[in-house]
């Protein structure tokens, strides 16, 4: 028995240290080739060798077998040869093809697969991107903390600065310590400093100015050296055009992003469903609510394969800066009562608004929310009345899992089917929702899904999809996710 332990240990060991020799290699084509590898869409960039491993492992939700670590090592030396330009390239998804191809000569196969990025040496990275976060609160922080992850990769936003009322004489120290801890996503991932006298934050490098300011109007962003940028306003103050367009008269500022549902005209754009109907005239859009974001694509998936007939969706949120900690006064009805002792029922919009980014979904699905006392993570029960059956809740759950990775929106779609998975574990979820396989229901022409959200970060990545595309800031990924029969992007 003990001999059998020491050969685990070993293994261990091995594929750990094979892991450690990859580090350096992806960090090279990170830096030197603005090259972002991954394996089905597990981001490798800056992680541990554990990290790496746990990578590998997945592969076998997509493969049926882990992927070995003796095929890809040779393959990440082989792309460090090749001087590549800018790209996102999904390592396991070439190393597929490789195997497939029946070819020995691995560095031949990858000059042919990735021939236009050969020789370029870096290029290809999208023009630096001024962007601005209105307002420092929960999703403010947490965009700011993408986009300082990603400062140095092939994406091209940058994050410059950000507008907020002066709280306090110590309140540029205040606003870092929030970015720098927090009680729900842990602490920052590198280096905060402070430059007092310029009043700026520096993380991992990159230079944040703080403004403080009142209004939009009060803010001339040139001053600070900052061009062309997207506004994301995070402070859900103004949501119609009219106001949000305040932010426009400020020079330097030529497009705004509002983190919260539009109203009237302005468009809700939720990733992976209608973000092609972005157009280079838009100057203001809306990335609607997380629980829109969270709902939509996969009620997208369902009515492109089953026809929705009608629907509810009940979301079950956990409670939010607008609510109070014990009973006071609010104007909104029962969110003045403490949010940390009640469920609270409440309504949302989040139905109706899945019709802006679905319009063939309009006034088919209704919708309520309750508020629990938990600080991150939410669930939404869709409840779909269907025009076609999909067979077996089996059948349903081949389709959404297959949806999530390989299909068009898999970085919008997760799937998870482990029976002891609670919300804490989806913090930190990339993903706009994740579907909890084990509770679907099918019942004839009805089904029923649960979709769990982490409504802070993963709506925050969603955020930035949003921008990264309206601005084209988002290099081409190799190869490229063939779209799945029957369903639409």
């Amino acid at each position: 028995m003990l001999d059998r332990a020491d050969e685990h240990l070993r293994r261990w060991q091995q594929r750990e240290s094979t892991a450690e020799e990859m580090i350096p290699l992806i960090g090279r084509l990170y830096r030197d080739n603005n090259v972002v590898t991954s394996i089905y869409g597990r981001r490798l960039v800056n992680q541990s060798a554990v990290d790496i491993l746990r990578a590998h492992r997945f592969a076998r939700q997509v493969d049926e077998t882990e992927l070995p670590m003796e095929q890809t090592l040779p393959l990440m030396q082989a792309l460090t040869r090749l001087d590549l330009g800018a790209a996102r390239l999904d390592i396991a998804r070439l190393n597929a093809r490789f195997q497939a191809s029946g070819r020995e000569d691995l560095e031949q196969f990858l000059r042919e697969e990735l021939d236009e990025l050969i020789g370029r040496g870096g290029q290809g990275r999208a023009a630096p991107q001024d962007v601005v976060l209105y307002g420092f609160g929960r999703i403010g922080r947490l965009i700011a903390r993408i986009l300082i992850g990603r400062a140095s990769s092939a994406s091209g936003l940058r994050l410059r600065a950000i507008v907020v009322r002066k709280g306090s004489e110590d309140d540029l120290a205040k606003r870092a310590s929030l970015l720098r801890r927090d009680s729900v996503h842990g602490p920052f991932d590198g280096s905060i400093r402070l430059d007092e006298e310029r009043g700026a934050i520096i993380a991992n490098g990159t230079w944040i100015q703080v403004i403080h300011a009142e209004d939009p109007a009060d803010v001339d962003y040139t001053a600070h050296g900052i061009e062309d940028a997207v506004v994301i306003d995070n402070t859900g103050r103004w949501r119609d055009e009219e106001n949000l367009s305040r932010h426009l008269q400020s020079p330097g500022a030529s497009r705004v992003v509002l983190t919260a549902p539009g109203k009237g005209s302005l468009k809700n754009i939720v990733y992976g469903v209608n973000h092609d109907q972005i157009d280079d005239e838009d100057r203001i859009l809306s990335a609607a609510s997380c629980t829109t974001n969270a709902i939509t694509p996969i009620a997208a998936v369902m009515h492109d394969r089953f026809g929705i007939d009608h629907g509810h969706v009940e979301t079950v949120h956990s409670y939010t800066n607008d609510q109070h900690l014990i009973d006071n006064f609010h104007r909104g009805e029962r969110r003045g009562r403490s949010a940390a002792l009640n469920m609270v029922l409440t309504e949302t919009g989040a139905a109706k608004a899945v019709a802006k980014a679905l319009p063939e979904l309009s006034g088919k699905l209704s919708g309520n929310a309750i508020r629990v006392p938990t600080p991150d993570v939410s669930m939404a029960i869709l409840n779909l009345e269907l025009d076609e059956s999909p067979g077996s809740a089996e059948e349903l759950n081949r389709l959404l899992r297959r949806e999530s990775l390989e299909g068009t929106m898999h970085r919008q779609i997760d799937y998870i089917d482990s029976a002891e998975v609670v919300s804490s574990d989806l913090v930190g979820s990339r993903a706009a929702g994740v579907v909890d396989g084990l509770a679907t229901i099918v019942n004839g022409d009805q089904a029923i899904l649960y979709v769990w959200y982490d409504n802070e970060f993963g709506y925050s990545s969603q955020v930035v999809r949003v921008v990264e595309h309206m601005t084209g800031s988002i290099p081409e990924k190799y190869p490229a996710v063939e779209q799945l029969e029957g369903v639409g992007a």
